[in-house]
């Protein structure tokens, strides 16, 4: 058995001592050490704009000037649109154009007892093909089930993102244009929600002021020339219905249930429902590259029928 060993206290506390020095000592070397140190490798931080999307918009795509030409593309990456349905669609020009100089397409559906305006949004970001789709056969059910309202559908609100070959959520600028809209402290609140929420996701930029791209700036002016009572904004993929905005909320479309997920800056939902206070219904598809079956696709338009009867309030009189 090991014998004990004794040390005396004056033995003890000049160990005590030279260890305290050896610490002081170390806490000055090792920081100086480290500045003199050559800095470790760190991925640089995303830059926003193009490169910061990916650096991966292919060359661009000349601007489709016509219908046909816009349905010749159209059919090639939306899921489930046929060049019939793109034909019966009856797009035409909607005055605005996107960064590489692309039509942003629109259709008006109006009988002449119209109520309502609603507008109807799908393909605000490019990589969610199934939202410009949903759209596009929306249009068809609208003409098909004519109702108080007018209706003006945008079924590409960012062509430069969805029409090439690897699809990106933001616009050609590399800005998310979902975050790109003026809400209120834009300035401060949607610069810090990128930097703090999202890591600096360059998916999610929201460019370097409100409204600095041209499909964000055709949209808002859309909305003070058209003056709609409902916007409905299709995205994809998270299977979820969200409502920003006065009145009450739809419960469900289809199978897809009520999930009010919060509120961002610079979106549309944040800027049209609660600053706007025109009521936002946001629709995320299942999927972003398959859409729901017709059956599906119907029963969602008739749920948003009945729910647009029974609780959007009625506007005022002409």
């Amino acid at each position: 058995m090991p014998q004990p060993i004794f040390v005396s206290p004056r033995a003890a506390a000049s160990r005590v001592t030279r260890l305290a020095r050896l610490l002081r000592l170390l806490s000055v070397l090792l920081p100086a050490a480290a500045l003199a140190a050559p800095p470790a490798a760190v991925p640089p931080a995303p830059r926003p704009g193009p490169a910061a999307a990916g650096a991966a918009i292919a060359p661009a795509l000349p601007p489709m000037t016509s219908p046909a030409a816009f349905c010749a593309e159209a059919v090639k990456r939306l899921p489930n649109l046929t060049p019939v349905l793109c034909q019966r669609a009856g797009l035409i020009d909607g005055g605005g154009r996107s960064v590489r100089q692309q039509p942003l397409w629109v259709r008006d559906v109006l009988p002449p007892d119209a109520k309502y305006r609603v507008l109807v949004i799908g393909g605000i970001h490019g990589d969610e093909p199934s939202s410009s789709s949903l759209v596009m056969h929306w249009i068809q059910q609208a003409v098909a089930t004519p109702a108080e309202i007018h209706w003006r559908f945008v079924p590409m609100a960012n062509p430069d993102g969805l029409l090439q070959a690897r699809p990106t959520r933001a616009n050609a600028n590399g800005v998310d244009l979902n975050r790109n809209f003026p809400t209120p402290n834009w300035d401060k609140e949607a610069i810090d929600y990128w930097k703090r929420r999202t890591n600096r996701d360059p998916r999610r930029w929201p460019g370097a002021k409100a409204l600095s791209e041209p499909e964000t700036r055709w949209v808002h002016d859309e909305m003070e020339r058209f003056k709609p009572h409902l916007i409905v904004s299709v995205h994809a993929p998270y299977g979820i219905l969200d409502f920003d905005g006065p009145s009450v909320p739809p419960q469900r479309l289809g199978r897809l249930y009520l999930d009010q997920i919060g509120i961002f800056p610079g979106s549309l939902g944040n800027w049209g429902g609660l600053h706007k206070k025109v009521p936002v219904v946001t629709i995320e598809l299942p999927s972003a590259v398959r859409t729901p079956l017709d059956a599906e696709t119907r029963q969602m338009w008739l749920d948003l029928l009945r729910w647009m009867s029974e609780r959007l309030p009625q506007p005022p009189a002409a």
